[in-house]
């Protein structure tokens, strides 16, 4: 996020000089400010920020070198950043022009990334990528809805492309927050995420995530899924045969 002027800066320096960067850099650019999201997060469940960093955390990781990626729904991308240290190139979309307006405008010089509005349902995003990931959007997405959205994903993704797919777990939702919930119409098991990612990947490797961790443990008690599709097929799977 674009940093914002500070009208009260501390006068000394610190006591460490070791620190005393984060004194200049609000004299010389000002605080950094949360985007729409991650500020209604920060005040109403701060522990939930933690949880979406490590998301972006494991998927920046994942996709540690790739040439060109496209985040699917980004929000007000204040997670992207760390993504954006690990590749090459990165374009990030949402379908709500509230926060591409929001990511646009506070854009910092230094972390630049174009952003645009696209609506996956209507279309594929008009450029080949060779990795695309989606965070806590398929769940919005209705489940009679959801092979047009993955298919014209796999549509801009290049042969050798990796698609990454994270949502809560349908066991999670028992426990979730009535706002947490909101919107949410197509949670999956890691069975039915995996199903779906098998109808457009040969291999897909699946993770289960509780809190902040990331592991391979027993997907029925994850909070969150997070699943890994490559080898794209050349025609996708119908649903009866899988």
């Amino acid at each position: 996020m674009k940093p914002e002027p500070h009208a009260q800066l501390p006068q000394a320096s610190t006591r460490e000089p070791q620190y005393q960067r984060s004194i200049d850099l609000v004299s010389q650019k000002g605080l950094t400010t949360f985007g729409f999201m991650t500020n209604q997060a920060w005040q109403d469940d701060p522990r939930h920020v933690v949880f979406t960093l490590a998301r972006y955390k494991f998927v920046a990781k994942m996709l540690s070198g790739r040439s060109n990626v496209l985040e699917i729904g980004c929000a007000d991308a204040f997670g992207t950043r760390l993504v954006l240290q690990e590749v090459k190139r990165l374009t990030a979309t949402d379908f709500d022009p509230v926060f591409v307006e929001d990511v646009l405008r506070s854009m910092d010089d230094r972390w630049k990334f174009e952003c645009r509005q696209h609506d996956l349902l209507a279309g594929p995003f008009p450029c080949s990528f060779d990795a695309v990931y989606a965070l806590d959007v398929i769940e919005h997405i209705d489940a009679r809805d959801e092979d047009v959205f993955v298919g014209n994903i796999v549509k801009s993704l290049t042969p050798e492309g990796v698609l990454i797919l994270g949502s809560p777990s349908l066991e999670s939702q028992a426990h979730a927050s009535p706002p947490s919930k909101a919107g949410h119409v197509n949670c999956k098991t890691s069975k039915e995420l995996r199903g779906l990612l098998e109808r457009f990947c040969h291999n897909v490797f699946m993770f289960s995530m509780n809190d902040e961790v990331v592991h391979t443990g027993f997907a029925s008690v994850a909070h969150y899924l997070i699943g890994i599709g490559c080898t794209l097929r050349k025609q996708p799977l119908e649903r009866e045969t899988l």
